[in-house]
């Protein structure tokens, strides 16, 4: 059913993998729309509870896949440029509980798709990062409002602006992550956690999940996301911001047709 994810459901848990292990699980285009057509699937499934959302191989996700970068002079350019927030929003909306399982990098857009789940879980070696600004473009896909949401507005801004990476033990305690834990210890907390939830009544659960999303909702506006695709288009015209990605992507090596990891 899908070319980059392997989805499945035991039970009541739902496995959601993103596998293109050779790319650090970058989130191309076609990545965007299978993960919000696989949050619907899992809609459709009455017995899921809990999604498990994992990257195969050395990685959770390098995030957003740079050769797919929208040309912003080109037929359907913003449906492209929206397709991030359309999944994070699918993600986010299910009626299951997601469960962000990280380990490795978690980069840029794959930061977004972990805000977007219910609860994180990384491993003490697991690092993050938010590139986009020495990119030259904003962070898009609802991620603003989503990371104040979890770690502040003050935060969000140094984070975004500066791009400095940061660490599981900085993220626990920024509030971003509910545990973490060794590498050998991820499989089995993330599983635990799934199935405790899993055994729950649904009702409550479910609604539990939809009133503190309405809450937060309230709070910091995630529906304002729609407008991130205009913002993304207009950076990727703006020629300070072009040199900006340019010198990002020659520092590391790294061209069009080729993931950013770090």
């Amino acid at each position: 059913m899908y070319e980059t994810l392997e989805v499945g459901l035991q039970g009541s848990i739902g496995t959601l993998w993103l596998n293109r292990p050779e790319k650090l699980n970058a989130l191309s285009k076609v990545t965007l729309r299978e993960l919000a057509d696989a949050a619907r699937w899992f809609d459709e499934q009455p017995e899921t509870r809990v999604v498990i959302v994992g990257g195969r191989g050395k990685a959770f996700s390098a995030g957003a896949d740079v050769s797919t970068f929208p040309d912003a002079s080109q037929p359907g350019a913003r449906v492209a440029a929206d397709a991030g927030r359309v999944m994070a929003d699918a993600i986010e909306g299910m009626r299951a509980l997601a469960i962000a399982r990280i380990h490795g990098w978690c980069v840029g857009g794959a930061l977004v798709l972990a805000a977007a789940c219910d609860l994180r879980v990384a491993t003490d070696s697991a690092r993050f990062s938010i590139p986009e600004v020495d990119l030259g473009i904003p962070l898009a896909w609802g991620g603003i409002p989503r990371l104040v949401r979890e770690i502040g507005p003050a935060l969000t801004k140094e984070l975004v602006t500066t791009c400095r990476p940061f660490d599981a033990q900085e993220a626990l305690a920024a509030g971003f992550l509910n545990r973490v834990v060794s590498t050998d210890e991820l499989d089995q907390t993330v599983q635990q956690l799934a199935e405790q939830i899993a055994t729950k009544p649904a009702g409550p659960v479910s609604a539990t999940k939809r009133h503190v999303n309405a809450v937060t909702a309230q709070m910091v506006g995630t529906m304002r996301g729609w407008s991130d695709a205009d913002s993304l288009l207009a950076a990727m015209q703006d020629p300070e911001c072009a040199a900006s990605r340019d010198a990002y992507m020659q520092a590391r090596g790294l061209s069009r047709a080729q993931p950013k990891d770090k």
